[in-house]
């Protein structure tokens, strides 16, 4: 017997939005996975495409589907769970989140504070689940230039960069933002679940490496071109003058950074030929890593989307990534909520 495939039907356009909405500003996170999860079936995921693409399990993802066509947005909520009442007031809470601003890496000694402030007693669970409820998560801490940039220059650029996303759902340009990335035999994987008192090894050694300059779209377009030589001038504009042979009826617009490579004499003299071809570049403030959504892209490939088995050869890491570019739109999809 055939078993029917389960999807949830075309959503209204303001119905899109607020599920965006919720996707980008709920401090619930399982409220901005399942937000997540219902706009990819409305775009025809199955539902194996999307567990595969948020990392859950199928059964998870027919539940929000479910939950969804019952309650909709309500659906989208946790159900109300059994449990003693918390030994805190809502004031010792905000203690809690306000001692967590004070010791950001520690729960045992935000523990021990509450204890010294309340003489109140408890466990490093009940510390995570009132900073989760909170809005807060655990993640990597990132390197900051935002002190070395100039902030006028950023907001300019941040507000250019929004009209230019703009012109582009609305079809009158196309806007692709350009950036290289380089993948060798040392892996980046700073975070997995393990089973407790093991600790799970991935193999590291040097190698020769693959370097990846590629042009994505807000919307997941995306092209590539893949290198084992070092990446010069010479190479970045090869891959423009490849990319502006692609035909497209529309002005192509691209972002770039400010990387030596992308500032050269020679790179420079070739703005004008490309501008001929219907390509305008434009370069970022410096020190403004965040308005190049390419970055997006690199980081989910390493951290999420490489398994662990490519990291056993070279010839297997290269066949993973190709793997993984040739699929980037369609199973590898990022939601820039743009």
């Amino acid at each position: 017997m055939k078993v029917p495939v389960k999807f949830i039907s075309s959503l209204e356009e303001k119905t899109v939005d607020e599920l965006k909405n919720r996707l980008k500003n709920s401090k619930v996170p399982r409220v901005r996975q399942r937000a997540h999860g219902v706009l990819l079936s409305n775009e025809g995921f199955s539902i194996d495409q999307i567990a595969e693409i948020l990392n859950v399990g199928r059964d998870a993802v027919s539940s929000w589907i479910d939950c969804w066509q019952q309650n909709w947005f309500n659906g989208l909520n946790d159900k109300p769970r059994t449990g003693g009442p918390c030994k805190l007031t809502p004031k010792e809470k905000d203690l809690v989140i306000s001692l967590a601003f004070e010791n950001p890496r520690s729960v045992s000694i935000i523990v021990a504070k509450l204890f010294e402030k309340t003489e109140k007693l408890i466990s490093e669970t009940t510390v995570k689940r009132i900073l989760k409820a909170a809005g807060l998560t655990w993640k990597r801490v990132r390197k900051s230039v935002k002190d070395k940039r100039n902030e006028e220059e950023f907001e300019a650029a941040s507000s250019e960069i929004e009209d230019l996303k703009t012109q582009h759902n609305e079809g009158d340009i196309e806007l692709w933002f350009f950036d290289e990335s380089g993948f060798d035999l040392e892996p980046s994987v700073p975070y997995a679940w393990q089973p407790i008192g093991e600790t799970l090894e991935v193999p590291s050694k040097k190698s020769q490496r693959l370097n990846v300059l590629g042009f994505l779209t807000p919307d997941n377009q995306f092209e590539s071109f893949c290198f084992e030589q070092t990446v010069n001038t010479d190479v970045v504009i090869a891959c423009f003058d490849k990319f502006s042979r692609i035909k497209t009826s529309k002005p192509r617009i691209v972002i770039i950074d400010n990387a030596s490579i992308h500032t050269s004499i020679d790179f420079i003299d070739q703005l004008p030929k490309l501008e001929k071809k219907g390509l305008i570049v434009k370069s970022l403030p410096t020190y403004s890593p965040e308005l190049n959504i390419i970055e997006i892209l690199w980081r989910f490939i390493k951290y999420w989307w490489l398994p662990f088995s490519a990291y056993s050869s070279f010839k297997n890491l290269v066949n993973e990534i190709e793997n993984i570019l040739k699929q980037i739109g369609s199973k590898f999809r990022i939601n820039f909520a743009c």
